[in-house]
């Protein structure tokens, strides 16, 4: 017994060793290997399709009733992979990259707006074979998501907003003083300590990250600072969401961290007064990414509110 106990904590050992060997010498192929395992975990795949001018990646995986999900500025598909491992199970989730973002083509900095995002949603929808499907968006995603429910209603069955940004009537998050201050932008990362600084400004508490996979996404985020930076400008000029969403019928559920530092969770009450057959979570203890942050909790609230509606 004794030596077979030495013999596991020698395995243990070895593959610490080799995990921390790769994780710190090897970034790039830890990182596309501990993406694939988290990808493999949540039962979901990587494709491809193409839209008018672009090239658009996406996950897929589950069974079920299709939810198309919506990344946020400066983020990408793979900010769904943790929650979809409790979602596929219900459901066939899709998570895509957004033109502009993650592994798809970039458009101008001017094709970037939300009504342009809209459109590219619609493209999308369609190349995926989707007609009627549930969305939901995290931040930018949520603003993408409620927006398009407006435009084209008949095709959404319900709406999940994550802290879903363009709230004009919201009390001003520290983001917003930040950018009216005319400080730096604390979701744009230019060096690694601002990556850091980020991650900081968006979790309550940051959940596990190998660093290789941080410092992969630090070079990425550095590389496209500029971009982003002309893309974050011309969103803040965009005009509010609550026009849009004023009586909109789709059920929604809204769901808002108590400690989101980019978004003040005083929008949900703004978007619950405005939409009617919405619904409010605020999640105690979270910050703006509470579908990586709590993905279990997060994944049970949402599954409980479409089992509402089922009831219904």
């Amino acid at each position: 017994m004794r030596k077979l106990l030495l013999l596991a904590m020698s395995l243990l050992a070895a593959i610490v060793l080799v995990y921390a060997i790769f994780d710190f010498y090897y970034p790039v192929p830890f990182t596309a290997a501990a993406v694939a395992v988290e990808r493999g975990l949540a039962g979901v795949q990587a494709g491809q399709l193409d839209i008018p001018g672009f090239k658009i990646a996406y996950l897929e995986g589950g069974q079920g009733r299709p939810l198309l999900l919506l990344h946020g500025f400066g983020a990408d598909k793979d900010n769904w992979t943790r929650v979809s491992r409790y979602l596929a199970p219900h459901y066939h989730v899709y998570a895509v990259d957004l033109p502009g973002y993650g592994e798809s083509t970039k458009p101008t900095p001017e094709q970037s707006r939300i009504e342009d995002q809209v459109i590219y949603l619609e493209q999308i929808a369609t190349a995926l074979g989707l007609t009627h499907f549930d969305l939901g968006g995290n931040s930018m995603g949520g603003w993408i998501a409620a927006a398009f429910a407006a435009a084209h209603p008949e095709q959404v069955n319900s709406l999940w907003l994550l802290a879903p940004a363009g709230v004009a009537g919201a009390q001003p998050s520290e983001l917003m003083k930040i950018v009216r201050a005319g400080g730096h932008i604390p979701l744009i990362a230019s060096t690694p300590q601002e990556y850091q600084d980020l991650l900081d400004f968006v979790f309550v508490h940051r959940p596990f990250v190998p660093r290789a996979l941080v410092t992969v996404l630090a070079r990425r985020a550095a590389a496209d600072a500029p971009y982003e930076q002309k893309v974050f400008d011309l969103l803040a000029q965009e005009p509010p969401l609550e026009p849009q969403v004023k009586n909109l019928s789709t059920p929604a559920l809204i769901v808002w961290g108590d400690h989101d530092r980019a978004l003040s969770n005083s929008g949900a009450a703004v978007l619950h007064q405005l939409m009617p057959n919405s619904s409010v979570i605020i999640m105690p203890d979270m910050g703006h990414l509470p579908m990586l942050e709590a993905p279990a909790q997060s994944a049970a609230d949402y599954i409980k509110f479409r089992d509402s509606l089922v009831k219904r």
